[in-house]
């Protein structure tokens, strides 16, 4: 198997200005935008510093680097445990797959990336294996200590997949995470084993690989919106033909997914053959219309293999009943005041469902209460980022928090428990929010709750506008002293404070 050394890799010096050249970018900010967009981050970034036209005094705005440096001056403040890993290609989605083993200060987990290439080498599927430290283990003023321009040796490469076109979203099986769905640009979903798959080399004029399993259904390209669902072995994909499409990948065979066991492949043989078609296909179970724009993602019920939800960029919100036919149970209109990039339905209450936009906001609906006269009325409006929001998850450790990750680089983590209690005013910060992640200088594309690591996130950004090409990849864990109950962090702190005072007094 493959395995990355770790070196220095500079964006810079190795990587090109753009993404593929294979489509259009598009708007929502997932791929990267021409030069001239004058919008860009690093555009204004270039002009932050010069007085408006107007001729009144104003304030220079720091650059995305003084606010870097300060983020980075902060870290053995604010983490318990952070890793950097510089990636030549830019990946635009980061998912944990099975944990591998446990040992005394680290565990050893899988994690799948890609790499979007400009064509000068193949498009990838990257597995990797992942150390990640165990709370309260890693030194402070080590974990501040990394090089931007270099390679994690907390991550090393273990294999890779020659992907037909560019990897735009990458979702893994719950019962079986060896098994993920990849989703690129086209109407297809891509399934593969991926401990089974061949080991490859990704140089230019290599054949793809071939996907384990093709899902057919879509009438036209389907790029980002792409869930497993939590309870069965089922599919959901939303694309450009403004549907929502459900697959079983039991309609294939009966034992994948099933067996979290199981290391068989979901089809007898695996090979190098560079026609996906070769592939065995299955269509889907039940297509879906209602949306009158693209979906853009879609959300498993946490109870129910036949319900689900849905956003797009008609701004709407649907929910919808397998079992009640292929119209929506509920229609949302206007859930946002732009289009909507993202959704998430909370594993450990399903009344809640989080949606994010392009208008900057979070909201927070209640599937019991979902309208007013006919629009959305959100349980509450979370204002806390400066661009489109392109990731909403819920975490896995505690049913009220989740994290929402943007376009102006930031990904928050949100407690919902806070909004009513009002502790936040003296800080003029949003209601709701505890902790910003600042370690990104770009719009951050992705991001994964560990749920074997307790409060341990993975964050990937696409780069390409502020070093002209790559990513950056963070493995990340607040302090613990940010999250616990108050009352018990006071606790331990005096504890401390005690210690300190103690051995200050002696000789």
């Amino acid at each position: 198997m493959e395995s990355d050394e770790a070196a220095a890799a500079s964006p810079q010096a190795t990587t090109p200005s753009g993404g593929t050249g294979a489509s259009a970018p598009k708007k929502r900010g997932r791929k990267p935008k021409s030069k001239d967009d004058s919008q860009t981050p690093s555009s204004q970034q270039q002009s932050g510093g010069k007085m408006k036209e107007s001729g009144k005094k104003t304030t220079q705005q720091p650059s995305v680097d003084d606010k870097y440096s300060q983020w980075k001056g902060l870290v053995p403040i604010l983490y318990d445990w952070l890793a950097n890993h510089n990636l030549v290609w830019p990946s635009l989605s980061c998912r944990w797959g099975p944990q591998l083993e446990q040992a005394t200060y680290k565990n050893r987990q899988r994690l799948y990336l890609s790499e979007q290439t400009d064509g000068s080498v193949p498009n990838t599927l990257v597995i990797a294996n992942c150390e990640v430290v165990k709370p309260r283990v890693a030194a402070a003023e080590h974990i501040s200590q990394f090089n931007e321009e270099a390679r994690s040796p907390f991550v090393k490469k273990y294999k890779t997949i020659i992907h037909p076109g560019e990897v735009n979203r990458i979702r893994e099986l719950p019962q079986n995470s060896k098994i993920v769905a990849t989703h690129t640009d086209s109407p297809d979903v891509l399934i593969w084993d991926v401990e089974t798959q061949p080991n490859r080399h990704a140089v230019l004029g290599a054949a793809n690989s071939r996907p384990d399993l093709i899902l057919t259904g879509h009438q036209d390209n389907a790029e980002f919106a792409l869930a497993m669902c939590p309870t069965e072995p089922f599919v959901l994909s939303g694309g450009k033909d403004k549907s929502v499409v459900l697959w079983s990948i039991q309609d294939h065979i009966t034992t994948v997914g099933t067996d979290s066991k199981s290391s068989g492949s979901i089809i007898k043989h695996t090979g190098e053959g560079s026609d996906k078609n070769e592939s065995p296909s299955v269509g889907p179970r039940g297509v879906y219309h209602g949306h009158e724009d693209t979906v853009e993602d879609v959300a498993f019920s946490p109870t129910s293999a036949q319900e689900f939800c849905s956003v797009g960029d008609d701004s709407c919100l649907i929910l919808w009943d397998a079992r009640t036919g292929t119209n929506p149970v509920t229609k949302v209109e206007k859930a946002h005041d732009a289009d909507l990039h993202c959704v998430d339905w909370n594993p450990h209450d399903d009344n809640l469902i989080l949606t994010g936009s392009a208008d900057n906001t979070v909201r927070l609906y209640d599937r019991r209460n979902l309208t007013s006269n006919g629009v959305g009325s959100p349980i509450y409006k979370f204002e806390g980022h400066k661009a489109a929001v392109l990731c909403v998850q819920w975490s896995p450790d505690k049913s009220s928090v989740f994290g929402s990750s943007a376009e102006d680089g930031l990904l928050n983590i949100w407690d919902y428990d806070r909004v009513s209690k009002k502790s936040d005013r003296a800080t003029k910060s949003p209601a709701g929010l505890f902790f910003q992640h600042a370690g990104h200088r770009d719009k951050v594309v992705d991001f994964h709750w560990n749920a074997s690591d307790p409060w341990t996130i993975v964050s990937v950004s696409d780069d390409c506008e502020t070093t002209g090409g790559g990513g950056t990849l963070q493995i990340w864990r607040m302090s613990d002293l940010i999250y616990r109950p108050e009352e018990e962090v006071l606790t331990e702190l005096e504890k401390f404070k005690s210690h300190v005072l103690t051995c200050a007094s002696k000789p």
